[in-house]
């Protein structure tokens, strides 16, 4: 999500479209609160209502717990989440085809076969495992032990770097962040316009 926030700045969003899958139905509150909501209905059939709170949201903690403690239950969130975000996706690109180029931010990418066909080119945001886990520490009140098991289940750090296509480190503040965004985003339309 930080990288949405720095191809935010301006210059760069006139040029560029957006999708963050961040943003998306899984982690959007408003859109999990929705009543009429056949993806969170289809959470609450598949996996329980246990997972619904008193005011018809998912509760996502509950739910997180549980996904990495049961790979079944997370084989099936992943089998209703994945295919909708990726039609959300594909929806939003399609939406903004006359854009210099667009931004897909897809936390799992090299995960998922599913975008391979829809990406040009890939860029990483990467920074220390140390760093990445005390961000996410503090950005989602979660404990060191369940942040290393959510990236226990990801691709390696050596193997996302390696399927790169760039790279921007982000070791500092989001304000270096967006400086590297806005040197990436001049280099970008340099290489679509060569």
């Amino acid at each position: 999500t930080e990288l949405i926030e720095a191809f935010s700045v301006e210059r760069i969003s006139k040029s560029g479209a957006k999708f963050d899958a961040n943003k998306t139905m899984w982690f959007n509150q408003q859109y999990l609160r929705a009543r009429d909501n056949s993806v969170l209905a289809e959470i609450f059939t598949t996996l329980g209502h246990q997972f619904r709170q008193a005011d018809g949201s998912l509760n996502r903690a509950m739910l997180r717990d549980t996904i990495f403690q049961d790979p079944q239950a997370k084989a099936k969130l992943e089998g209703i989440l994945h295919p909708a975000i990726f039609k959300q996706a594909s929806f939003a690109l399609q939406q903004n085809q006359d854009s210099p180029y667009q931004v897909l931010a897809v936390p799992l990418l090299f995960e998922s076969e599913r975008y391979r066909s829809i990406v040009d080119r890939s860029l990483v945001i990467d920074c220390p495992e140390t760093k990445q886990i005390e961000r996410v520490m503090q950005r989602s009140q979660m404990s060191e032990s369940q942040v290393q098991a959510i990236i226990a289940q990801q691709i390696s750090r050596k193997e996302r770097l390696a399927q790169a296509d760039e790279v921007i480190v982000n070791d500092d503040n989001l304000e270096h962040l967006k400086q590297k965004i806005s040197d990436f985003h001049k280099k970008t339309l340099i290489y679509l316009h060569s």
